[in-house]
This record gives structure tokens, C-alpha cells and sequence, in this order.
């Protein structure tokens, strides 16, 4: 996609995409480590998908974002949203959406090598299964 229209995505619309993207990396990992039934899944999948993991993870990635990278998180991070936590702090909440946004903007540019970095990394710091 053309940088002049990426910009053009806000940050909530950013997060949708990367929530979906995240989720889908991360139930890939453990559908390949962890054969079992679908709620075990489910549980092992929370694990890394939450707001607080997802807090707990960009707290170590914002230092080895690249500039570029780092704005799509802080437009992320400091935007309003409708929604409130439900099971997380709302600095937690507010850490995922950014997350998510640089993700959702990451598939968009066209980035999956750079993605799967960052959710292995992730996978890494919220411990493996």
C-alpha cells in the first residue's frame, strides 16, 4: 500500500486489523506447539493475547521499534476509544491498542517478515507454552 495512504488510517481502524492479525500469529504458535482440545487452546491463546501481555510485551519492544514504527504505536497508544477494559488496567488497554495499531499498519505496509519478528519476540517475553 502507498505510505500517503496509510497515513490516511486511524488508529482505531489500525488496531481492528492488527487485533486480528495478532490473534491469528499467536493461535498459529499454538496451534503448532500445544495439539490439544479447542479449550485448552483457547486458555494458551489468552496467555499471549491479552491486554496485559500485550502491555507486558511492547513495554520491552518499544526500544527496538524503528521511528517510524514507534509513531504508529504512540498514535495508537493516546487514542481515544469507546471501549474500556474489561479485564485490564486502562494503561494496559491503552498499551494493547498501540500494539495493535502498529501491527494492523505493519499487514498493511506489507510487513509480515517484520510481524512475525514482533510476535516472536512477544511469545518470548510472555514466556512459551
Amino acid at each position: 500500500m502507498e505510505e500517503s495512504r496509510l497515513r490516511t488510517y486511524s488508529p482505531q481502524t489500525l488496531a481492528f486489523l492488527g487485533d486480528a492479525v495478532y490473534s491469528m500469529h499467536i493461535r498459529d504458535y499454538v496451534v503448532r506447539t500445544a495439539n490439544c482440545a479447542a479449550h485448552k487452546l483457547h486458555s494458551k491463546t489468552i496467555r499471549y493475547v491479552s491486554a496485559k501481555a500485550q502491555a507486558q510485551a511492547i513495554d520491552v519492544l518499544k526500544e527496538q521499534l524503528t521511528e517510524e514504527e514507534a509513531e504508529v504505536y504512540r498514535r495508537g497508544l493516546n487514542t481515544k476509544t469507546a471501549n474500556s477494559a474489561k479485564n485490564a488496567s486502562l494503561e494496559d488497554y491503552h498499551k494493547a491498542t498501540g500494539l495493535e495499531a502498529l501491527v494492523g499498519w505493519l499487514h498493511l505496509k506489507g510487513d509480515d517478515e517484520r510481524i512475525v519478528e514482533l510476535v516472536e519476540k512477544a511469545i518470548e517475553i510472555n514466556g512459551k507454552i
